[in-house]
């Protein structure tokens, strides 16, 4: 998925939301930006997400090379996912998202 053909996005927006767009991946994005989470850790901040749900959500970051995903040899198996130079790159866009939310919420809070 690296090396997607830009010709299959009609625009970069477009893009943009295949790989990080949806319902769970910018939360993973956001509380990865804040360090090294394990799968449990992001269940639990992100919340509401399903085990398989979340699953499917960090295979396609990974493939996207959005995040990288550690294995520890131990008992029980200790995974660890973490955002990768690219993934960090989405840094201003999670800030720009978290302001807009910010403004949006104290606008509603206005209107009531």
């Amino acid at each position: 998925m690296k090396n997607q053909d830009m010709h299959e996005y009609r625009c970069t927006v477009e893009a943009t939301v295949a790989v990080a767009g949806g319902k769970w991946k910018p939360l993973i994005v956001y509380y990865l930006l804040s360090g090294t989470k394990r799968f449990g850790e992001l269940r639990n901040l992100i919340g509401g997400v399903t085990q398989r749900s979340l699953t499917l959500q960090l295979r396609e970051l990974e493939a996207h090379g959005i995040i990288s995903r550690e294995v520890f040899a131990e008992v029980p198996p200790r995974v660890e996912y973490s955002l990768t130079e690219l993934g960090l790159t989405l840094s201003p866009v999670l800030d720009a998202m978290k302001e807009w939310g910010d403004n949006y919420l104290s606008w509603q809070q206005i209107g009531e």
